[in-house]
């Protein structure tokens, strides 16, 4: 199946959601503060599900045919859950930094399944530019945690898979079905098990409210969770999985960019480089033709 020529209002929706993502990193730190990984987790994905419930049932949305509910199944385990539960239990003892290998290696990932599973086929050209960059982006944020691997590794590789799955899945779903519609199923399919779930993680888990917790608790359930897939899956829609991806090549950049605003993390001299790089492998991602 080829992928839809690159759109200028594709291309935004899929960066806007990229620079939502961002900040997911920082905003978890923040809510960690306050609240244990699991509550946190739980919490935000009944949030993010009471919001795109309430948008479904206001513009009275009827429910996707039944064909479509596996692969809604696949981006809620996915992005409404392993993702975000592998990635907070990663960043309790992970730096932001360290985190942000998973998302340099991410569009690499997502291309590779999309190719597999929706018969993508993108260029030698892409496939060349998508590796330096990535091989960028993890340089970067390996030398920006020491060059050591840590337990969190476990949990961010496994986060790595799993999202992946669940973009490929939902960039092909958001070709049927508008891409807000996609994640807002997905969310209230994980209603059953998010709802008890943050009722046990709270009964257990301390809470000490704080702006910094609340702040990122909000923002992880409204930006990251709902409104920064709404835009992603919309915008890979429109220019194709495989494109789209590569945008999240400068994720773990503006990541530590929001790092050094919001958690007070020095930035190092490999940085502006590394932008560059990472800008001259999206552009030509961007051109070239699958």
């Amino acid at each position: 199946m080829a992928d839809p020529a690159p759109s200028p209002a594709g291309l935004l929706q899929a960066a806007l959601g990229v620079i939502a993502f961002s900040l997911t990193f920082p905003a978890t730190a923040w809510g960690l503060e306050g609240f244990g990984p699991w509550s946190l987790v739980a919490v935000r994905s009944v949030l993010a599900a009471v919001l795109a419930g309430g948008c479904l049932l206001a513009l009275r949305v009827p429910p996707p045919a039944r064909r479509h509910w596996p692969g809604l199944a696949v981006v809620g385990a996915g992005v409404v859950l392993g993702f975000p539960l592998l990635t907070t239990l990663a960043l309790q003892t992970s730096t932001t930094a360290h985190a942000a290998v998973v998302v340099g290696l991410l569009p690499l990932t997502t291309a590779l399944l999309s190719a597999l599973r929706v018969g993508s086929r993108p260029s030698r050209t892409f496939w060349g530019a998508a590796l330096a960059g990535a091989a960028a982006v993890v340089g970067f944020t390996v030398q920006q945690s020491g060059g050591t691997l840590v337990a969190a590794d476990g949990y961010l590789f496994g986060a790595l898979l799993i999202c992946a799955a669940g973009y490929t899945e939902g960039g092909r779903l958001a070709r049927v079905m508008p891409g807000w519609q996609v994640i807002g199923w997905a969310l209230v399919l994980c209603l059953p098990l998010t709802v008890p779930g943050a009722a046990l993680a709270l009964a257990y888990e301390p809470v000490h409210l704080g702006v910094h917790s609340v702040t990122g608790l909000l923002w992880v359930a409204a930006g990251s969770q709902f409104l920064g897939l709404v835009l992603w899956y919309r915008g890979m829609a429109a220019i194709g999985i495989p494109k789209a991806s590569q945008l999240q090549l400068a994720q773990p950049l503006l990541t530590l960019v929001w790092s050094v605003l919001l958690l007070g993390e020095r930035p190092t001299a490999a940085a502006p480089l590394t932008a560059v790089a990472v800008l001259i492998c999206i552009t030509v991602t961007q051109r070239a033709r699958g």
